[in-house]
């Protein structure tokens, strides 16, 4: 397994996981239409097309003139509370653009698939921490077509005859930015809490709302599992290889199997910015989960995954640091 096409890679994870593959010795394809990604954060090393991930002649003519051996797919829309207003654009970009894009492997030989999931396929699940085997019951759009791309990958693998494999990394709450400041989250108006504490703590936004206040958690915020993105690229890499030792078809959580309330990260935000910003309270946020916490025993006995990044202050201090030299950094590439 040599050649790999990386949807959505120049977006915020699939960028770090291109640049990991790059230096464990891939050659990548990056297929992305730049609607929340950035050329600029495309590995020099890659091959870049601008287009969409669910124009089949497009992929199939990829596929087949690349030689791919790999699909690793992050293209999607991934803002829970626009699904909730605007479902049709998840399920159109999200589910059917996937379709195309698992149907395009089928045609063209491509036996292996890595997709980019989420641990909101869980919805409110009543036990922590999560495994595998909890039900599956999502609360909003965004991940009702996470999951239903998920069952398009399970259904394809079982009637399949051409021994299609895939691997669905369901990630929780990922922050953080690579600790040479060469890569983070860039994507503009972002909803990920880490993120915009930054924003707010580097002046970028008058205030950070908290959305609930009254869940039945520690402090009445709701907790999530932070992973550090270096972790979850690395977790992309590895299932690769797993998948080029014949392994079989596979569902992981990504996590570190320890939560982290709104309150705490509002907190500790403040301790590596040094500084004091507003945090307004407002009401619930409309398919919020008021727990996610990741079992990642699966992932760590299956892949040999062992996180490097597992600190909420390293996380959030990588986030700062990024955002604080965001500015300057546009400007080097523009």
């Amino acid at each position: 397994m040599k050649n790999i096409l990386v949807t959505g890679g120049a977006g915020y994870i699939g960028s770090h996981t291109v640049r990991q593959l790059i230096q464990a010795g891939y050659d990548v394809v990056v297929i992305d239409n730049l609607y929340s990604g950035f050329r600029w954060a495309v590995d020099s090393a890659a091959e870049f097309i601008n287009a969409n991930v669910g124009d089949y002649p497009v992929v199939s003519s990829l596929l087949r003139d690349r030689n791919i051996d790999a699909v690793i797919h992050f293209a999607g829309h991934v803002v829970v509370p626009e699904s909730v207003s605007n479902p049709l654009k998840y399920y159109s970009n999200n589910t059917v653009n996937s379709q195309r894009l698992i149907e395009a492997c089928r045609d063209g030989g491509v036996t292996s698939f890595i997709f980019s999931s989420t641990c909101s396929v869980y919805g409110e699940a009543e036990v922590m921490p999560i495994t595998e085997s909890t039900p599956t019951n999502p609360i909003n759009p965004y991940a009702r077509s996470k999951l239903m791309t998920e069952w398009m990958l399970r259904d394809t693998a079982d009637a399949d005859e051409s021994d299609f494999r895939y691997v669905a990394l369901r990630y929780f709450n990922v922050a953080g930015a690579a600790l040479d400041g060469q890569l983070g989250q860039a994507t503009p108006e972002a909803t990920h809490l880490i993120k915009v504490a930054c924003e707010v703590a580097c002046g970028k936004r008058d205030a950070l709302l908290i959305f609930g206040t009254d869940y039945a958690t520690r402090d009445g915020t709701c907790v999530r599992d932070y992973i550090h993105v270096e972790d979850l690229a690395a977790a992309h890499v590895m299932a690769l290889d797993y998948l080029a030792q014949d392994g079989a078809s596979n569902i992981m959580n990504c996590g570190y199997g320890q939560g982290h309330s709104v309150r705490e990260v509002i907190d500790m935000v403040r301790h590596v910015c040094r500084a004091e910003f507003a945090a307004e309270e407002t009401g619930r946020r409309n398919g919020d989960p008021p727990i996610l916490i990741a079992d990642n025993d699966k992932i760590r006995q299956t892949l040999g995954w062992e996180p490097r990044y597992n600190d909420l202050e390293l996380i959030c201090r990588s986030a700062f640091e990024w955002e604080r030299g965001l500015d300057k950094h546009l400007k080097n590439v523009g």
